[in-house]
C-alpha cells in the first residue's frame, strides 16, 4: 500500500459538508466513490478539515491509501497520475475539481500535518445576482475601519470558546491566530482569518460578531467582554455558510 495526497477544490452549495453522512450528498463520499471506480478498489479519503453544509473550499487537501498506482494491475485504467487526474475530473461532478495527486510518506496526514489554515468570508451590502451562493447579503452599511480595529482585538486572545459550536468533542478551544482583517474587494467586503486551527462554526460566528461592531450594535470593549466570558451565547449571530471559503491549507513541505 502507498499513501497519496490529493489537492482539490469544490463549490459546497450542493453538499452537506465535506464529511460522509448516511443518505446525504457530501464531498468526501462523492470523491471516494469516483476514486474507487477508477482504481477498482475501495478507497477511504481523509480530508484536511470538515467544512460544513454549503461551505466552499478553493484549496483543500486529502489523503488516501491504495495499492501503488504503478502496479501492473492498474496500468490498463490509470497508467500514471496525470491520467488518473484527467479521468477523475471527467467523472466528478462539475462542482469538484482535482488539481493534483502525488505520493507522500506513509505517515503523512492531510489533517494533522497542516500547520495553518486560512478562511475568507464574503459579504456585500448590495444585491449581486451573479454571486448568489458565494456571498452573503447584508442590509446595512458597516464601518470597515471599526471592524478592523475589532479584528485586531481578536489577535490578543487564544481561547475562542465564545465562538465555538456547543457540545462538540474537541479537547481544547485554543487557537493561535496570525491574521485577521477586512478588505473591500469590488462590491464585496472580505474577511480573511488565518490560524493554526479553527473550531467548528468559529469563522461564521466571529464574522457575525465583527459585523455587529461594524453596524454599531457592539463596542470594542463589548467584544473583549464576549471573548473573556467564554460563552457562545454571548457572541453574535452565526453568518450563513454560503459566504465562507477555505482558501489556503499550509504544510511544512510547501516551504
Amino acid at each position: 500500500m502507498a499513501r497519496y495526497f490529493i489537492h482539490l477544490a469544490y463549490n459546497g452549495a450542493s453538499y452537506c459538508g465535506w464529511q460522509t453522512q448516511p443518505g446525504l450528498p457530501t464531498v468526501q463520499f462523492t470523491l471516494e466513490q469516483r476514486l474507487g471506480t477508477l482504481l477498482r478498489q475501495p478507497v477511504a479519503v481523509v480530508g484536511c478539515g470538515r467544512t460544513d453544509t454549503g461551505v466552499h473550499a478553493s484549496d483543500f487537501y486529502a489523503h488516501f491509501d491504495v495499492d501503488r498506482l504503478d502496479d501492473d494491475k492498474l496500468i490498463s485504467s490509470c497508467d500514471n497520475l496525470s491520467t488518473l487526474i484527467f479521468k477523475l475530473n471527467n467523472i466528478l461532478p462539475p462542482d469538484i475539481a482535482v488539481f493534483d495527486i502525488f505520493p507522500v510518506a506513509d505517515n503523512a496526514h492531510a489533517r494533522f500535518d497542516a500547520t495553518a489554515r486560512t478562511y475568507q468570508y464574503h459579504v456585500s451590502d448590495r444585491k449581486l445576482p451573479f454571486r448568489q451562493g458565494q456571498c452573503a447579503r447584508i442590509y446595512y452599511h458597516p464601518d470597515l475601519d471599526l471592524m478592523n480595529r475589532a479584528a485586531e482585538v481578536l489577535m490578543e486572545y487564544d481561547d475562542f470558546t465564545s465562538f465555538a459550536k456547543l457540545h462538540t468533542q474537541v479537547k481544547t478551544n485554543i487557537c493561535h491566530l496570525t491574521y485577521a482583517r477586512w478588505e473591500r474587494v469590488g462590491e464585496e467586503m472580505v474577511f480573511t482569518i488565518r490560524s493554526n486551527r479553527f473550531l467548528r462554526n468559529m469563522v461564521r460566528s466571529v464574522t457575525g460578531t465583527l459585523l455587529d461592531v461594524g453596524r454599531g450594535k457592539l463596542t470594542i470593549d463589548g467584544l473583549r467582554e464576549i471573548i473573556e466570558r467564554k460563552d457562545r451565547c454571548a457572541a453574535g449571530v452565526s453568518m450563513p455558510p454560503q459566504g465562507l471559503f477555505l482558501t489556503k491549507v499550509e504544510y511544512a513541505w510547501q516551504l
